[in-house]
């Protein structure tokens, strides 16, 4: 049984990579061509730009969408490529073994969330405007996180004793979606007035 389960568990840990790793290449790249759009045409309206909460302009020209002087997606097409590739990689049966990798990937998850976090608090309580392809962003780098800091778990790359390490290791599926759930709320919170007037 335990067995199935791991067997399970990484085959699900590997399409995450690799759907995520997809995913966010697409929605780094169509953010890449709306920067460069805008940044020709001060008054180019990007797709992305359909109401007045979901508006890509101010999120893409803010000073947050450039937080280390270039354009966040350019970190996007790189770390999702990285995700991609280890995804395909496990795919093909391919196995890695050396701690320091997955060590290093998982910093890497780790920097994702955390920019993904900082990026969500700036989207909603500075900006006060939301990016359809950043949240697409935002959606697949929380189960990239999560799957991987239990994959490492469980193959004891990190280990973390008592009832911490055992829900981080056993339960990545729930802490994907009390994740999601904690979004989704603050964005319901942040512009419930907008939310009520569809009503």
């Amino acid at each position: 049984m335990n067995t199935l389960k791991k067997l399970t568990f990484h085959k699900t840990f590997t399409w995450v990579l690799i759907l995520g790793g997809i995913i966010g290449l697409l929605a780094s790249g169509i953010l890449t061509v709306e920067k460069l759009h805008l940044a020709a045409n001060p008054d180019y309206v990007p797709s992305c730009s359909i109401s007045p909460v979901v508006a890509c302009s101010p999120v893409i020209g803010s000073d947050q969408a450039s937080a280390f002087g270039f354009p966040n997606p350019f970190l996007g097409l790189a770390g999702f490529a990285m995700v991609w590739a280890v995804g395909m990689m496990l795919l093909a049966g391919g196995v890695i073994k050396k701690r320091w990798f997955w060590l290093c990937f998982q910093a890497g998850s780790l920097f994702g969330m955390f920019f993904v976090a900082w990026l969500i608090n700036a989207a909603l309580y500075d900006i006060g405007k939301l990016c359809i392809y950043c949240m697409i962003v935002w959606t697949v780098t929380i189960p990239i996180f999560w799957t991987t800091l239990s994959y490492n778990l469980r193959e004891q790359y990190i280990v973390l004793k008592g009832t911490l390490g055992t829900l981080l290791k056993d339960h990545p599926g729930k802490l994907v979606a009390l994740t999601y759930l904690l979004v989704v709320v603050l964005i319901l919170t942040r512009f419930s007035d907008y939310f009520y007037s569809l009503i």
